[in-house]
């Protein structure tokens, strides 16, 4: 648990000079894209990126992903959500269903829940075994692997908010008519089980936290903060990965 740390901002920041930073990082990431799809520089299309978000409820997820594909031609990236499996794709290993969303080459995707479902509320409610979840984190562990083996991009992000801050939000939306259909049965049902989940969590970051498979622990009490953080950090990523690959990012007109 000491992994996740504090859900609190690490710096002060007003919600104007959030936003003015927010501003200059979809810019930099707009770039960034266009290169990635070839539109810009050389018109080699760069490697796959899939940006992954896990997190509490209420942690700010959607929020995020809203500014992180904002400033994108939304023809050049695709959303996938994914809640619990159907029934047919229980019939699979649970890796399955995720394979057809991911980016090919000139692509990216963004993932509001994911593969590590496996080992957090299917762990906690019961709905894998011990041997099936706790297998789970090498068959992810070479998942990924053989992603990023090819050249994509994989960035990970929990989004982290604290318990008392996670009430003011889910009182927040049971009070809005147009937000309360967001506030489920399930969501205070996995709220009374905060310390469950915390253990798999823990246990999550510790297995399946690599190099290039490295997780993000956002600090989410701050939404503004939040979403400037998330943006900057996939800036920052996708940069190191061009350069690696080659590219001149400071040459991409």
């Amino acid at each position: 648990m000491s992994r996740l740390g504090s859900a609190a901002p690490p710096v002060e920041l007003s919600k104007k000079q959030a936003q003015e930073r927010l501003d200059v990082a979809q810019q930099r990431l707009l770039r960034l894209r266009l290169l990635l799809g070839g539109q810009i520089g050389n018109k080699k299309i760069g490697p796959p990126l899939c940006v992954l978000f896990e997190g509490w409820d209420a942690s700010g997820k959607g929020g995020a992903i809203k500014r992180l594909v904002a400033p994108l031609d939304p023809r050049h990236v695709r959303v996938s959500q994914f809640a619990a499996p159907t029934y047919d794709e229980k019939r699979h290993h649970f890796l399955w269903r995720f394979w057809p969303k991911l980016p090919g080459w000139g692509g990216m995707t963004v993932l509001d829940r994911s593969w590590y479902g496996r080992v957090l509320v299917e762990r906690v409610e019961g709905f894998a075994t011990t041997k099936q979840w706790t297998r789970a984190y090498d068959e992810i562990a070479q998942f990924e692997r053989t992603l990023t083996a090819e050249g994509a991009i994989l960035i990970k992000f929990w989004m982290h908010v604290s318990e008392d801050e996670q009430l003011r939000r889910f009182e927040d939306r049971a009070g809005d008519p147009l937000r309360r259909w967001k506030l489920t049965d399930e969501d205070w049902r996995n709220r009374d089980r905060r310390a469950d989940y915390e253990n798999a969590v823990a246990e999550m970051l510790d297995k399946t936290d690599r190099p290039k498979a490295h997780w993000y622990v956002i600090p989410g009490d701050d939404k503004h903060y939040a979403r400037l953080a998330v943006v900057e950090r996939v800036c920052k990523t996708v940069e190191k990965a061009l350069t690696r690959h080659g590219y001149d990012i400071h040459d991409a007109d």
